[in-house]
């Protein structure tokens, strides 16, 4: 299954407006927001040309909506997790957040925004017990595996980079950058 990322909309309503017809004609059926939509206008407008689910990690800014239900969104305060197709995913706004969720080892992939800059890397996790055996000179005392992949889908109000978002895709994982002037 393909999911969209989108995050940082500031209330752009024609690059929301572009970025969801793009992604109705895919076909897709899952939204994740990650944060920094400031009007509930916002938040109805994208319920109303989405027909699919909508999850939206909030923040501060954010705390005071969804003022009213919305049929179609699912608002974390802070950060949210979901599991689809067996990936476990978690979302957040805050890039501080979402590298604790990373390198918690839950996830296999980690969703974030708020720099509006399009960002992914791999976390690497320590597995061995007694995390004190893995200083600085005794490095072959850690069990280093790779968690979660960390991405920042970039922003979609194009406010200090150009607007993108992300696809991800389940099945195949794959994840693919989408720059709104090319869609």
């Amino acid at each position: 299954m393909k999911i969209a990322i989108i995050s940082d909309t500031h209330d752009n309503l024609p690059n929301l407006e572009k970025a969801l017809d793009w992604i109705k004609k895919q076909g897709l059926k899952i939204i994740i927001h990650c944060g920094d939509i400031f009007s509930q206008e916002t938040l109805e407008y994208m319920a109303k040309n989405f027909s699919g689910k909508i999850y939206l990690a909030g923040d501060i800014i954010d705390d005071d909506y969804p003022k009213a239900e919305i049929k179609g969104l699912y608002y974390f305060s802070g950060a949210g997790e979901i599991e689809i197709d067996n990936k476990k995913i978690a979302f957040s706004h805050r890039p501080e957040t979402a590298e604790e969720l990373a390198k918690s080892g839950k996830y296999d992939l980690v969703f974030y925004g708020h720099t509006h800059r399009p960002w992914q890397r791999r976390i690497q996790i320590n597995t061995n017990q007694n995390t004190d055996q893995c200083g600085y000179l005794r490095k072959s005392a850690c069990n280093l595996r790779e968690s979660a992949l960390l991405v920042n889908p970039g922003n979609l109000c194009g406010l200090l980079y150009q607007p993108t978002f992300a696809i991800y895709d389940t099945k195949t994982d794959k994840l693919e950058l989408k720059l709104l002037e090319k869609i």
